[in-house]
């Protein structure tokens, strides 16, 4: 009986041990990061350079998914509908929040966890450098003069950057016509093809767009490098649009194993302080940060709240 009650401890060790050496090597296959804008987006583009900075610290492959559609919102679905493993994380922006609002409240936040919000990015007004209407001063003239036909571009109806659109409008006084296009190139495309005054997106659009220039950006203060030269809206009398930004960050789905979870804290941080990473993101005009759980998803719900509020007054949703 002894000697029974022996080999059945014996073998419940080497179980306990199994399991704890299989743990520890997560991943144990490519983890796949879904990214809801097709490829060469600009959220493809952030995935990707994500993903080859983070193999310089770790021996997991990374793969990229894109699945496009509803603004982020059939990404987000697919996240919530994959397997709580650890191995499906997704891209995330600030305007799959205003999607989610304009579209209905169909996703629960509390059910992702909200991993690491990693940059933060201020909202611009661009225009193109050759028309006759590209400052900012030039772009609220002709709004008026126009009463409302004036017409802006971006992506996705009810993003971010449409709530930004609506937002300053409401601020100085004026009125446009929002036309959305299935990507920000496609729409900067159109901005370039004159089918549009302004398109509302961050600084770093620009970038390899020599045509066109940042007007106005939402920020406290200037910002540096080859964004110095660009006015604040406060600067131009205009308040309260001094700080919209566009965050930038990865969710997962909520109930991953813990060592899945530490995993990923330790590879956000160790990618948060790469060289590398922080002057691809300063380029952009952006902040490098690292905002865990508690506080993202803190953010998450601010935003939620504020989108809510702004789409109501706007009469954008009831």
């Amino acid at each position: 009986m002894k000697k029974t009650a022996i080999l059945i401890l014996i073998a419940m060790l080497f179980v306990a041990a199994g399991s704890t050496a299989a743990l520890a090597k997560f991943p144990t296959k490519p983890i796949k990061v879904v990214v809801y804008t097709k490829p060469g987006g600009a959220g493809d583009v952030f995935t990707r350079k994500f993903t080859a900075i983070a193999e310089k610290y770790t021996d997991a492959s990374f793969v990229v998914i894109n699945k496009p559609g509803a603004g982020g919102v059939v990404a987000i679905k697919h996240i919530l509908n994959s397997r709580a493993d650890g191995y499906q994380l997704a891209f995330v922006t600030r305007s799959n929040i205003g999607k989610i609002v304009s579209t209905g409240g169909t996703i629960d936040v509390n059910e992702l966890s909200w991993l690491a919000m990693m940059v933060s990015d201020p909202e611009a007004i661009i225009t193109l450098k050759t028309s006759p209407i590209n400052t900012w001063q030039q772009l609220v003239a002709d709004a008026k003069a126009k009463d409302g036909k004036q017409i802006w571009v971006g992506p996705a109806a009810g993003g971010n950057d449409h709530i930004m659109a609506m937002k300053t409008w409401k601020t100085v006084g004026i009125k446009a016509k929002w036309v959305p296009y299935k990507s920000g190139g496609k729409a900067m495309a159109a901005l370039m093809g004159g089918h549009g005054i302004a398109y509302v997106g961050k600084p770093q659009d620009v970038i390899g767009r020599p045509d066109l220039k940042v007007a106005v950006i939402s920020s406290p203060n200037r910002i540096g490098g080859e964004f110095a030269v660009v006015p604040t809206f406060n600067e131009l009398g205009v308040k309260g649009l001094d700080n919209e930004i566009m965050w930038r960050g990865f969710i997962i789905k909520k109930g991953v194993p813990q060592e899945a979870y530490d995993f990923y804290m330790v590879l956000f941080e160790k990618v948060n302080k790469d060289p590398k990473w922080r002057e691809y993101i300063e380029k952009g005009g952006a902040t490098p940060v690292l905002y865990k759980e508690d506080k993202f998803l803190s953010i998450v719900k601010a935003d939620q709240k504020e989108f809510t509020e702004t789409l109501k007054s706007l009469g954008a949703i009831k």
